[in-house]
């Protein structure tokens, strides 16, 4: 039975206030909303919206985007309500501690290291083909071998550029949290006025005739496509991840989550009305979508500044992503069901610094070698199973534990929380066989790392 023993809410709390251990609470609602739209908005948008209109939806990806955002809508609601409840580092791993009991929590917290640093990886590929994209335009080129991942028919064994994006966020985030969060918000701001840009040209250029079949590829397209592109909803979730550094995280928490999906959904709807208006859709099958649609008016000046301000978008992703999975492996160390090296904090600078380093040196590992398809593929199965679970801890609470202080309630429950059952579940059947195989390999190898270390060293068990 000590598998599935739960943590009370209140010692989650007490666990985080600990002297020595505990994160500095430097984060605002402001900041949480740019951490937020910092990790939505990037890849997704500037990366696979055009793939996904050419192989999967057509001009019906505007589609695609709200399918996957209701999803998101609803997991948001539970998140909001559990953040508020339980304002500690570690997300869905230890909302699910509480809810559901340690073997569960283990499970879930394996997934979400699946999807923040496989997440993180293919962030960082996005990033690199910019970036060279970028320098190719004043005629610098990095040799083949060390442009891409591992693929010998094509002369490329790994992605260096990546690598060094991975290693110069980690100096940022060793150096704290509200540097960190200062640089993210910067950064943010040029991303959306580049986006806000080509919202403003690209509405000039548009062609109604684009539009038109509008769902070539059926229903099942326009499924398939938004299982695709809820690769670009990830961020929220590592939003959550936050609530232990964050001021009044009851009240905070809700709005940094709910706001910035709400902002991001709806520069996703535009910008993919807008590129299938300009571009017919097959031939959006480029990794630069955004930039290319520019230049495909003639635009070039602007296209410019779309590539830099991808490159903008795509860093601050990739720094909350890292952040995220830092914080991850902190909660589950503190728990003991990972080594205590995750868990120790810098006294100068409030930090899990050793872990930061760890993190980065997987993330750059897999960036440089894996290819990007692959890498989104698994990073959207994690999640949606995240979101599941989350969704359905929160009914759990609400039967087990009435009369918990919630800072936010999701209304209309159980609805709302099965709808997000619902719809996270349906987006699952829509992914390859192969990532179910990806992901279901994962999990086996979790629960040896679980039943070898994790249960042995587990201070719930102890206690």
């Amino acid at each position: 039975m000590s598998l599935f023993r739960k943590k009370s809410i209140s010692d989650l709390i007490a666990q985080s206030e600990v002297s020595g251990k505990a994160l500095k609470k430097d984060l605002g609602p402001f900041d949480l909303t740019m951490l937020g739209i910092g990790a939505i908005i990037g890849t997704g948008i500037f990366v696979l919206t055009g793939v996904a209109a050419a192989e999967h939806a057509g001009p019906a990806l505007i589609l695609s985007f709200i399918l996957s955002g209701l999803a998101c809508v609803f997991a948001a609601l539970c998140y909001s309500e559990f953040a508020s409840t339980v304002p500690v580092s570690g997300s869905a791993y230890t909302y699910s501690y509480a809810a559901f009991g340690e073997l569960m929590a283990w499970i879930l917290g394996w997934a979400l290291i699946l999807e923040y640093g496989v997440a993180s990886s293919a962030v960082a590929a996005g990033w690199s083909g910019y970036f060279q994209g970028l320098l190719s335009g004043f005629g610098i080129k990095i040799p083949t071998a060390l442009s891409s991942a591992y693929n010998p028919e094509a002369g490329t064994y790994i992605d260096l550029p990546a690598i060094i994006i991975v290693l110069l966020i980690t100096i940022l985030l060793t150096n704290g949290v509200k540097k960190s969060a200062r640089f993210n918000t910067v950064m943010v701001l040029i991303k959306v006025s580049v986006i806000l840009l080509f919202i403003v040209v690209g509405a000039f250029y548009v062609k109604p005739s684009n539009w038109t079949p509008f769902m070539p590829f059926g229903f099942s397209g326009v499924a398939t496509g938004a299982a695709t592109v809820f690769f670009a909803y990830i961020g929220f979730d590592a939003v959550s991840t936050a609530a232990e550094e964050v001021r009044n995280p009851q009240r905070t928490m809700p709005i940094g989550i709910i706001v910035s999906l709400a902002v991001c959904t709806l520069l996703y709807i535009i910008v993919s009305a807008i590129l299938t208006g300009i571009v017919p859709y097959t031939e959006l099958n480029v990794k630069n979508p955004v930039a290319f649609a520019l230049q495909y008016i003639h635009q070039d000046w602007i296209a410019g500044l779309i590539s830099l301000g991808a490159i903008a978008g795509i860093t601050t992703v990739l720094l909350v992503m890292v952040y995220g999975q830092t914080r991850l492996f902190y909660a589950m160390s503190r728990d003991g069901l990972l080594p205590k090296a995750f868990s120790k904090v810098n006294e100068r600078t409030n930090t899990p610094v050793i872990n930061t380093w760890i993190t980065a040196a997987m993330v750059a590992f897999f960036a440089g070698v894996l290819p990007l398809n692959k890498l989104a593929e698994l990073t959207n199965i994690g999640t949606l199973f995240a979101f599941i679970v989350v969704s359905a801890g929160v009914i759990v609470l609400r039967k087990t534990q009435p009369n918990l202080k919630r800072g936010f309630k999701v209304p209309l429950v159980p609805l709302l929380p099965v709808l997000a059952v619902l719809f996270c579940g349906y987006l699952t059947l829509q992914l390859p066989l192969s990532t179910w195989i990806g992901f279901t390999v994962w999990l086996v190898f979790g629960l040896i790392v679980y039943f070898t270390y994790g249960y042995r060293h587990s201070l719930l068990r102890k206690q």
